[in-house]
């Protein structure tokens, strides 16, 4: 027993130096973003003298706050919308149809997720720029729906296995046809994996900084980190007003993940262990 007691106790303490660690630059960040630029250079460690809430004010219109958030909400929505449409389907398609060739089709998608980035970049720049996508929000997103789509097909094959198929065949009895099926009974029991993969694809559009680099050129069509990053000077950077236009950055998705973090373990690992 007192083995035990020693065990859980040194696994506690564990966690609790992992979990400070983690939350020790988000700390530093919030701190840091009401201090001045002096008292941020004399001492990074120490709390503010005075919470200056005009950094946040001020970073609220260097970074056109409005206009930032409301090019990121349309990449996202558009994104995560069409990346949960067209996985959703090919998951349950590839899932319900036994053979061969739908083996292949989900060992390519299986196979995409290898890919780095990096090394698709170059082309994928060229052809964005054949196809007019670049320069554009929507063009962006349609980018995001190609790259997410692997993933999402993988947790939504494995998620629809636990779908019972008297259901479906119930359905088909009433007269609904497949897509009418997949609809109004399938899809609403995918709600698990569909939040997970929605939560997961927020996290990664939003906070994502190398493909709209690449695809915007009008900085009113800049997202949020993008026109963060242009607060960051050659020769000089505000360190309180970035700090807190990053603060600001990234309490949307702290919220929308506060609310939905108890369906990512869920999805994740039912859709993983029945795939």
């Amino acid at each position: 027993m007192k083995r035990r007691k020693y065990g859980d106790l040194a696994i506690t303490l564990f966690l609790a130096v992992c979990a400070a660690y983690a939350v020790f630059p988000i700390y530093m960040a919030v701190v840091n973003s009401f201090k001045t630029q002096g008292e941020m250079l004399k001492s990074v460690l120490t709390l503010p003298v005075k919470l200056h809430f005009e950094n946040y004010s001020n970073a609220f219109h260097e970074i056109n706050m409005l206009q930032s958030a409301l090019n990121t909400v349309v990449v996202t929505v558009i994104g995560i919308a069409g990346i949960i449409v067209c996985a959703s389907l090919a998951g349950y398609k590839l899932s319900r149809t036994p053979g061969k060739l739908s083996q292949f089709i989900f060992f390519l998608f299986i196979a995409s997720m290898l890919v780095p980035f990096h090394s698709i970049m170059i082309p994928l720049t060229r052809m964005a720029k054949n196809l007019g996508f670049q320069g554009t929000t929507w063009g962006l997103a349609f980018i995001y729906i190609g790259l997410g789509v692997n993933m999402a097909v993988f947790l939504y094959h494995g998620f629809v296995k636990s779908v019972p198929r008297e259901l479906e065949e119930s359905a088909r009895m009433d007269g609904c046809g497949e897509l009418q099926t997949f609809a109004r009974i399938i899809f609403p029991l995918l709600l698990p994996i569909t939040v997970t993969i929605a939560i997961l694809d927020l996290l990664w559009i939003w906070n994502d900084f190398l493909l709209p680099l690449l695809m915007l050129t009008d900085v009113q069509r800049y997202t949020l980190i993008l026109s963060t990053s242009m607060l960051f000077g050659e020769y000089n950077n505000d360190w309180s007003l970035i700090l807190s236009s990053l603060v600001l950055t990234a309490i949307p998705v702290v919220i929308f993940y506060a609310f939905f973090q108890k369906y990512i373990m869920q999805g994740i690992t039912e859709g993983a262990i029945k795939g």
